[in-house]
């Protein structure tokens, strides 16, 4: 085996220097970005293996107690991930695909003792809107109750609460500050406290983890789509998170959940990872959450960032962009995930973003460039929405002021510098 890998890895650098002598017609950053994802791809042989396929290392505190589970549609135990002692359940009645079951299923095929499901933003099958109230339901696949954390609640009540024993939170992430999966961490995370109930966070990676960029929240902007006072990509998994949120005291009443964390193994941040299940209906796949961190913001705007079509994150246009400058387009109508998209119906002047090479940075090139494309800036900023996006309302104001990119990022540095301190202190993975 070690000769194998020797012999392959031999080969993957002589790719790379075949991939950097002949490709004349890419940039010297693109060149960079291949090179990067090579050498990480030669150093990280063992297979990802997220916290839900470990199931030796936490079935033992689950058994004989009653269980809550906050998850979604990525809550799943993979197939081709074996934990070591293959402890994944294969019951006819569970439900599953080819390659994974999901955790609910397994676990209850496993007699855990499941009670009830929370579910955030986009519910438990990953079918909601975005912002959509969800309600309560019943699963039909399993019969358990669904309790909503992004309807009448955001917090799970006492009453919610009083049957339960033990916590999982098991949700895939992708690093971005107003992805709200980490507002419901906070909530899960405080309710938790305050009924003395341990939570047990599954870990999964974070595909944006490799990097730490955007303005900081300011704590006055804080709303759902940030709490806490930390850049916009903060590079961290959700069990790193989780840490930090209990270590800076963010919980209300300087309270602590107490938390066990299941870690991802052979995973740093600087391994590549593709997201083999959309983690909510408008992120379909890599490249929109590599430009989600830029395009987001357009959220806080009059823009369409792609919603109502199969490019979702990964486009933007408005009628009222010009289009003498902006002459890629395209009309959004109602789909899965999208059912009144911004302009639905209308033709949209933007870009068309698909195959841009971006890795590893959060730009503002296409908001800038979009505002100064506009044919009435008046109708470009949502009323308060831009800045709880940006988390500031500093970021507007440069944008309307003209300031260049490279100007407005040279302001956010203090705060990153200070913030990367802290992170250091709650990472488990290097």
């Amino acid at each position: 085996m070690v000769s194998f890998n020797v012999f392959k890895n031999t080969v993957l650098l002589f790719v790379l220097i075949m991939i950097s002598c002949g490709s004349k017609s890419k940039s010297k950053d693109s060149l960079s970005t291949n090179h990067d994802e090579i050498l990480k791809q030669i150093e990280n042989d063992e297979k990802i293996i997220v916290g839900a396929n470990q199931t030796e290392n936490y079935l033992s505190l689950l058994k004989g107690k009653r269980v809550g589970v906050v998850a979604n549609q990525t809550s799943v135990i993979f197939k081709n991930e074996e934990p070591d002692n293959k402890q994944i359940a294969t019951s006819q009645k569970a439900s599953r695909n080819d390659d994974y079951i999901h955790l609910v299923d397994s676990l209850m095929a496993l007699n855990i003792n499941i009670k009830k499901v929370f579910a955030p933003e986009h519910g438990f099958r990953g079918t909601a809107d975005a912002g959509e109230h969800v309600k309560d339901d019943i699963d039909t696949k399993t019969n358990l109750p669904l309790i909503s954390l992004h309807g009448k609640n955001r917090k799970p009540s006492k009453e919610q609460l009083e049957d339960l024993d033990v916590m999982i939170f098991d949700i895939q992430d992708v690093g971005v500050r107003f992805y709200t999966y980490i507002s419901t961490l906070h909530y899960v995370m405080e309710a938790c406290a305050e009924a003395e109930i341990p939570l047990i966070i599954f870990d999964r990676p974070n595909p944006n983890g490799h990097y730490i960029d955007g303005p900081t929240l300011e704590i006055e902007n804080k709303s759902f789509l940030g709490m806490h006072p930390i850049p916009l990509v903060h590079g961290m998994t959700i069990g790193e998170y989780a840490q930090m949120i209990n270590g800076e005291k963010w919980l209300e009443n300087d309270l602590k959940c107490d938390i066990t964390i299941i870690p991802i193994k052979h995973y740093t941040h600087h391994t590549f990872y593709s997201l083999p299940i959309r983690p909510s209906p408008n992120l379909p796949n890599d490249q929109s959450i590599k430009l989600y961190p830029s395009l987001g913001l357009f959220e806080g705007t009059n823009v369409n960032a792609g919603r109502g079509t199969e490019f979702q994150f990964q486009r933007y246009g408005a009628p009222f962009l010009d289009k003498k400058n902006l002459k890629f387009t395209y009309t959004p109508v109602a789909n899965f995930g999208a059912k009144t998209p911004k302009h639905k119906n209308e033709i949209c002047y933007g870009e068309d973003l698909k195959d841009t090479d971006i890795n590893g940075v959060m730009t503002l090139k296409w908001i800038i460039k979009a505002y100064k494309n506009s044919t009435d800036v008046s109708l470009f900023f949502l009323t308060n929405g831009f800045t709880k996006h940006a988390g500031t309302d500093k970021l507007q104001k440069q944008i309307e002021a003209g300031l260049s990119e490279e100007a407005i990022k040279e302001t956010w540095q203090d705060d990153l510098i200070a913030f990367k301190k802290i992170r250091a202190k709650y990472l488990i993975y290097d």
